[in-house]
């Protein structure tokens, strides 16, 4: 390989880790926003107004998820991912002027919070196009193989990282969430990302990527993956898994932000302590995700998935029991410095679910397209538009907190991981053997 073709490459993969990051810090940014959304004149204090934008973010995998599939085999890896970064850039672009837009409003809602919701749902069809191509990728540049898979195990941890640092970073910039919080206080995170796709868009643009090898995306089968009964209760596993994993550091950063009905009357700034506890959740799955690899090959994915499915019940029904009043210490950002803080014991729980959610998807993906062959690219392409569990469930979620309160919100995490449990112990089961997949 010429020095020239070496350092295009070198270039190509630190673009696409910046890439896989955004993922997570574009998706990361609904909950926060929508902790400053929900304290605006109008919504007063609505949890599932404010999960609205996480939702419409997620709602655009259900619309996109097989179309950005067929639009890679179409254009290629390179105009794929170069389309993903122009609509993430606009999507963002219509968040800002979300902030900065008078239009009075629809009923009580302010107007400018639903151009606000379409900013999220544009800039969540550019996460589903950037999840679609940068695994696969990420897969070429690296030559396939270990190679392949070890790149995307980076850019994993940057996805991990940048998800830790996103509510963080968000609350530090807030401190306190009140009637008078200005939504242009968050301004300096929606530079960040539109200067990063900016940057990534002019460094892609002149790379030379690979296109996919040429597979007939007509080809007309016989069965389809849906003919197999394993995969279709797997794909309402990850539809209930993404819900779970988003579910739960969501409500939590409403929870420890909530001055009147949460936890937050036990912090001063306590939009930032929020922040950082809710971003210590993605810590978590970085470490987890770290500890995944390494026992992935000697722990079977059903094993896996049974054992972290039974301790994710086991620490959110002891969280829910526990007093408020119990707290322990943790290290946070108070706004204005690093401090050791008691924290409610029932947060540092949550937060230690992000252990289990961590390996979750990959084990689901594995028990789901076991044996079905030639119909493994159709199912992710399926999975893809599970995502949207992501937005639906912790709607959910929030509103039965509007009703009966944030910790019996947490029923909804317990009974989605009741569900994985019984998928790793019996519905991952191929009934289907019968049908050829060659």
């Amino acid at each position: 390989m010429s020095k020239e073709n070496k350092n295009g490459k070198i270039i190509a993969i630190i673009t696409m880790m910046f890439l896989y990051a955004m993922i997570s810090f574009v998706t990361n940014l609904a909950a926060p926003i929508g902790n400053v959304w929900k304290a605006q004149p109008g919504i007063d204090g609505s949890n599932t107004l404010g999960m609205m934008g996480n939702m419409m973010n997620f709602l655009a995998y259900l619309f996109m998820g097989i179309p950005a599939g067929k639009m890679l085999l179409k254009r290629g890896y390179k105009n794929t991912a170069l389309i993903a970064i122009v609509v993430g850039f606009v999507g963002i672009g219509v968040q800002f002027l979300s902030g900065q837009l008078n239009l009075g409003t629809i009923g009580s809602v302010p107007a400018a919070f639903f151009v606000y919701l379409l900013g999220a749902f544009i800039a969540g069809f550019c996460v589903c196009m950037l999840n679609t191509v940068v695994n696969p990728m990420l897969n070429t540049i690296g030559g396939g193989g270990n190679k392949g898979n070890q790149l995307n195990m980076v850019g994993g941890s940057l996805n991990s990282l940048a998800g830790t640092i996103t509510p963080m970073f968000v609350g530090a910039l807030i401190g306190e969430v009140s009637k008078n919080t200005a939504l242009a206080d968050v301004n300096p995170v929606l530079f960040i990302a539109m200067g990063v796709f900016a940057a990534a868009f002019i460094i892609l643009f002149f790379i030379p990527i690979a296109n996919p090898d040429n597979t007939d995306a007509s080809t007309v089968y016989e069965h389809s993956p849906w003919s197999f009964r394993h995969f279709v209760l797997g794909t309402i596993a990850i539809f209930i898994y993404v819900g779970v994993e988003v579910g739960i550091p969501g409500t939590l950063n409403f929870f420890l932000s909530d001055k009147v009905n949460g936890a937050g009357s036990m912090f001063e700034n306590a939009a930032a302590i929020a922040g950082f506890v809710t971003g210590t959740y993605w810590f978590m799955m970085l470490i987890g995700r770290l500890i995944g690899s390494s026992i992935s090959g000697k722990v079977s994915s059903k094993v896996l998935l049974t054992v972290v499915s039974c301790a994710g019940i086991a620490l959110i029904l002891t969280a829910m029991f526990l007093p408020k009043e119990i707290t322990t210490k943790m290290p946070v950002f108070t706004g204005s410095s690093f401090g050791i803080i008691d924290v409610p014991l029932f947060a540092m729980l949550f937060v230690l679910c992000g252990l289990c959610t961590s390996v979750m998807w990959t084990s689901i993906f594995n028990l789901a397209v076991e044996g079905l062959g030639k119909y493994t690219a159709l199912a992710s392409g399926i999975f893809m538009m599970m995502v949207v569990g992501g937005g639906v469930l912790p709607l959910i979620q929030n509103f039965i907190a509007d009703k009966a309160g944030y910790m019996v919100s947490y029923i909804v995490p317990v009974l989605g991981l009741s569900y994985l449990l019984f998928y790793a112990l019996a519905g991952h089961k191929n009934v289907n053997k019968d049908i050829p997949v060659e």
